[in-house]
């Protein structure tokens, strides 16, 4: 992502000011972020944030949604790093509201959107969130079809 990007910028710090302990700052700035968006990529990433200081899990799956289909109308290659984050945390939302099955298959497809990225701190956090979500949520889905056997 281009750090220069205003939008980008303002996520940075909210991360920076959610890892210090001032949440309250952290969705100022996402919002504001989501305010100054000026495209779908822009768009995207706020909503990604934005979901994180959502105050139900009904609300933070609508946005994480929201985040996924403004990536869906990026035009070009800058959010194809950013779609395996996308599904982890839509897919932990769905996870949240009981909706296990998809989230166990959203799991699966942030896993095939991983394949590839390049081994970094951040793909290893990834990843690491995937695998848990998947074993969780999948095994609660395959006790589910036992149960009915």
């Amino acid at each position: 992502m281009n750090p220069t990007n205003p939008v980008v910028k303002l996520c940075a710090d909210g991360m920076k000011a959610e890892a210090e302990g001032r949440g309250a700052d952290a969705k100022a700035l996402f919002e504001q972020a989501w305010r100054e968006r000026v495209d779908d990529f822009d768009a995207c990433v706020a909503a990604h944030y934005i979901a994180r200081h959502q105050p139900t899990a009904d609300d933070e799956l609508e946005w994480n949604r929201r985040a996924l289909a403004h990536a869906d109308s990026v035009a070009d290659d800058r959010v194809q790093s950013f779609y395996p984050s996308l599904y982890l945390n839509l897919a932990h939302s769905l996870e949240k509201v009981g909706a296990t099955v998809e989230a166990c298959e959203l799991y699966s497809t942030a896993a095939i959107k991983l394949d590839g990225q390049p081994d970094t701190p951040y793909t290893r956090l990834v990843r690491l969130g995937i695998v848990t979500g998947r074993q969780r949520a999948c095994a609660t889905v395959a006790a589910s079809l036992e149960d009915h056997l």
